[in-house]
């Protein structure tokens, strides 16, 4: 089983600070699946992460020891973000959301850890499938 870590509960994870920290930490807990990602929402957590060098170094970690799985794109993947970043103009849809969605259309996982269920919810891959948003 896997599932997509989008960039606000993986920051909410690292700083506790965050109203959804607990939430996240409880889900992370209970979690037994593979967690995957992608380098552009890595970047994202960093940026939000950028308080604290200790902060980002555990944002770091959490790709180093295994927790979140990076999965590399493709010349494939970056023509279909391209798509989808114009499909969903009018939201707009950010470069890594996008490169979410593709990792959802690459990898057929429907399961989504994100806050921003407003957009996640009318995005659709592969045969207009859905998310599944998570905690």
């Amino acid at each position: 089983m896997q599932v997509i870590m989008d960039t606000g509960p993986w920051v909410a994870l690292i700083d506790r600070s965050e109203s959804r920290h607990h939430d996240c930490v409880t889900w992370l807990k209970s979690y037994k699946g593979e967690i995957v990602s992608t380098e552009a929402v890595l970047t994202e957590v960093l940026y939000l992460l950028d308080f604290s060098v200790f902060a980002q170094s555990a944002a770091l970690d959490f790709v180093l020891t295994g927790t979140v799985t990076l999965v590399p794109s493709s010349l494939g993947s970056f023509a279909l973000v391209k798509r989808l970043m114009t499909k969903y103009h009018d939201l707009p849809m950010d470069f890594a959301d996008a490169t979410l969605v593709t990792l959802a259309h690459d990898l057929e996982v429907q399961e989504i850890v994100t806050f921003d269920a407003g957009h996640f919810n009318i995005y659709r891959f592969k045969k207009k499938r859905h998310f599944r948003i998570l905690p």
